[in-house]
């Protein structure tokens, strides 16, 4: 049987790890699973843990570490992470990380790598609160890379576009702190590991891509030697 590729990304929001997840999954044939897509997995389909999760996300809490744990299990324990995944939001915590590492070892399977998407905070305020959407249609925009042909007016329906309340620089800065606090020790568990490895993201998403081709490419040579 072929080692298995799996990935976990880590980065700031704006980072573009959705836009390089999807790169990934084309090239490698893999499942890619966020925490967000677990979670909505689970509650659609009313499993014991999607109602409970939703009770905490009904009363404005957080879901807790244990419940995202058990929903992780049971999605990487499917048939199409065979040969791997693509992991993007979990672990989000050194518990989490613990938790994953732990399952992997019972079915001796291993994490290949975690790849750290970094762009520092000054690039993501400009990235994120640079960002315009129409009211209309929806359609997106962003004032200093994609500007309309006249301000504030969509190129396509001629609607208003606004600024998204969550793409306001002090919102950005707020989630740039939390995932600092949250992130910082997970990056550190994956440097101790000597599993960490670090893509500049502020490249163009192209580049971003082929770095992590090429790391890929020397992670899979070392495990053959």
């Amino acid at each position: 049987m072929p080692s298995q590729l799996n990935l976990i990304l880590i980065g700031p929001p704006g980072a573009g790890k959705g836009t390089q997840a999807e790169r990934l999954t084309e090239d490698f044939r893999l499942p890619f699973i966020s925490t967000g897509e677990m979670l909505r997995a689970n509650v659609k389909e009313g499993t014991e843990l999607g109602k409970q999760a939703k009770q905490h996300m009904e009363s404005g809490g957080l879901v807790p570490d244990e419940l995202i744990v058990a929903m992780a299990a049971e999605r990487l324990d499917q048939s199409d992470t065979e040969d791997g995944f693509i992991l993007d939001g979990f672990p989000r915590t050194t518990g989490q990380a613990e938790a994953l590492e732990e399952q992997l070892e019972r079915e001796g399977r291993r994490v290949t790598a975690a790849l750290l998407i970094d762009v520092p905070d000054t690039a993501i305020v400009k990235r994120i609160a640079g960002r315009r959407v129409c009211v209309k249609a929806g359609h997106n925009y962003h004032v200093d890379f994609d500007p309309p042909k006249h301000a504030d007016v969509c190129d396509q329906d001629g609607s208003r576009l606004i600024q998204r309340d969550d793409d306001r620089p002090e919102v950005v800065q707020k989630r740039l702190a939390v995932y600092h606090e949250q992130t910082a020790p997970l990056v550190q568990f994956y440097e101790d590991r000597g599993l960490l490895r670090r893509v500049d993201g502020t490249r163009t998403p192209a580049e971003v891509h082929n770095h992590i081709r090429a790391l890929i490419a020397t992670l899979k040579l070392e495990d053959s030697i």
